[in-house]
C-alpha cells in the first residue's frame, strides 16, 4: 500500500506546467511551479514543517507548546497543520490588509488569529512585526516562529524546492523567477541552483511600495520607497535576514494593477487559479522578456491558490473600488 502517514507528508514534489497562451510573447520554454498543490495550497508548507522540525529539534519548541507568528496567511496556514498534527496551539498575528479568505481558513483549522493596521511602521507596538513578538514574550511555553528571520526558511527551499525544479527541468533551467516576501523562497532555490549552474539567473519580483529593488541596485535601504500597496505575499518594508541578495541577478517591479489582472489572465488563459502574487510574478516576466532567448527555459514559482483571493482579485466590486477594472 502506497500513503502517506499524515498530511505532512504530501508536502513538495508539486508539478511543473508548461505555459502556452498567458506568456506567448515570450519566445523560450516558460514553466510554472505550482505551489497551490501542497496540502496548504501554498509554498509556505515547506518552510513551516522545516522550521517547525528544527526549532523541536533544539528545543525551542516544547511539548503542547503554542507558535506564535506574524504572517500574510499563508504560512499561517503551514504552520496550522504542523501544529494539528504534532499537537501545538498556534496564534497569527496579520494585517487588515490580507483577504478575509485567509483569516477564515486559519481559524478554520484552529488558529487563533490577531488582526493589526497595514499603514503603521514595523517599530509602531501596533504593527504585526510587534504584535508577535509582545504576544510570543507573554505566552508562557511559547515559541516565535520568526519567518522573516529565521533560516530554516531559506533551508527548506535549498532542501526541497531547488532540487525539484532542478531534476524536473534536466538541469535545462536557465532562468528562475519568483516573488519576494521573506526570501526564504529565492534565496534558497536560488543558492542550490547557482551551485549546479553559476550561470543561471535568479529574478525577484517586487512590488511599489517595497524596498527590495532599490536596496540591492544600491544598497541604500530608502524610506521613501514605502508606502501602502495592495498586492498581498511580496514585498516589504523591512529587509529580512533571509533575503540573500547575493544570489538575485535583477528585481523588477509590478503595479498592484497589473499583479491583479494578470491573476486573473492566469485563471482565465491557462486553468491555473492562482493567488495574487502570482500575477505579479507573470507580469514581472512579461516585463524581462527581451532579456530571454528561444534557447531558454524559464521557471516562474507560482506561490499559492486563488481560494485565498475570492473576496478580493475575483471579486469585480473590489476591483472596481480599486480601479483595476472598468
Amino acid at each position: 500500500m502506497k500513503y502517506s502517514d499524515s498530511i505532512l507528508g504530501t508536502i513538495g514534489n508539486t508539478p511543473l506546467v508548461k505555459l502556452n497562451k498567458i506568456t506567448n510573447e515570450i519566445d523560450a520554454l516558460v514553466l510554472a511551479k505550482l505551489e497551490s498543490f501542497n496540502p496548504g495550497n501554498s509554498v509556505k508548507d515547506r518552510m513551516a514543517l522545516k522550521m517547525i522540525e528544527d526549532a523541536e529539534a533544539d528545543g525551542r519548541l516544547k511539548s503542547k507548546g503554542t507558535i506564535v507568528e506574524g504572517t500574510s496567511g499563508n504560512t499561517g496556514m503551514g504552520l496550522a497543520l504542523a501544529a494539528i498534527v504534532k499537537g501545538y496551539n498556534l496564534i497569527c498575528v496579520s494585517t487588515d490588509k490580507q483577504s478575509k479568505e485567509k483569516f477564515d481558513v486559519l481559524r478554520a483549522v484552529g488558529a487563533e488569529v490577531i488582526v493589526c493596521p497595514t499603514d503603521v511602521s514595523p517599530e509602531d507596538p501596533r504593527s504585526y512585526y510587534s504584535t508577535s513578538k509582545r504576544i510570543a514574550n507573554e505566552t508562557p511555553n511559547s515559541w516565535y516562529v520568526n519567518q522573516y528571520d529565521n533560516p530554516s526558511n531559506t533551508q527548506a527551499h535549498y532542501e526541497s524546492t531547488g532540487p525539484e525544479i532542478w531534476e524536473q527541468t534536466n538541469g535545462k533551467i536557465t532562468h528562475f523567477v519568483v516573488g519576494v516576501g521573506t526570501g526564504g523562497t529565492i534565496s534558497g532555490v536560488g543558492k542550490f541552483l547557482k551551485e549546479k549552474n553559476p550561470n543561471i539567473k535568479i529574478w525577484g519580483i517586487d512590488t511599489y511600495g517595497s524596498v527590495f529593488k532599490k536596496y540591492h541596485e544600491t544598497g541604500v535601504f530608502d524610506p521613501k520607497e514605502i508606502y501602502p500597496y495592495s498586492t498581498e505575499g511580496i514585498g516589504e518594508d523591512i529587509l529580512p535576514e533571509n533575503v540573500d541578495f547575493s544570489v538575485i541577478d535583477l528585481f523588477e517591479k509590478v503595479t498592484d494593477k497589473d499583479a491583479a489582472v494578470f491573476t486573473r489572465n492566469l485563471a482565465k488563459t491557462e486553468g491555473i487559479f492562482a493567488g495574487n502574487s502570482c500575477g505579479a510574478a507573470i507580469k514581472g516576466l512579461l516585463q524581462l522578456k527581451d532579456k530571454l532567448k528561444k534557447t531558454d527555459v524559464v521557471v516562474v514559482l507560482l506561490h499559492d491558490s486563488g481560494s485565498r483571493y475570492i473576496g478580493k482579485i475575483y471579486n469585480d466590486i473590489w476591483m472596481k473600488s480599486k480601479k483595476f477594472l472598468t
